[in-house]
């Protein structure tokens, strides 16, 4: 999990801390949010059950806005990670993208235009 939000996704490690009890917790920094993935040890003894939002509850789907779609994507298929959408306009100026990370969750990956568009021209 840290591998792939950090070095894949690009977020940026702000913090590790040891947790109470054993174990590590990783601060990740999303924009002005903190992702926190614990590394517990002793290691928990059930498995996540992957694939997506309707599989399972819990935290199962989430979102990020990037600024790098297509790179982020391309990344991600090179390294092997599971794409569950690829590129998709949802409304003009929004691009999506729906990913699997190594636990199963989904995460939408949400590219706005740079450009705000007006009927006549683009500023």
């Amino acid at each position: 999990m840290l591998a792939f939000y950090r070095d894949i996704l690009g977020l940026k490690l702000e913090a590790v801390m040891d947790m109470p009890g054993g174990g590590l917790m990783n601060r990740l920094r999303v924009g002005d949010s903190l992702l926190k993935i614990i590394q517990s040890d002793p290691e928990p003894p059930n498995d996540v059950t992957p694939g997506g939002i309707r599989t399972a509850t819990g935290c199962r789907y989430w979102t990020i806005h990037i600024s790098n779609l297509d790179e982020s994507l391309d990344a991600i298929e090179r390294e092997g990670y599971k794409i569950r959408l690829g590129r998709k306009t949802i409304r003009r100026g929004v691009d999506i993208a729906m990913i699997e990370d190594p636990d199963g969750n989904w995460l939408e990956l949400v590219e706005k235009s740079r450009y705000r568009w007006i009927p006549w021209f683009r500023i």
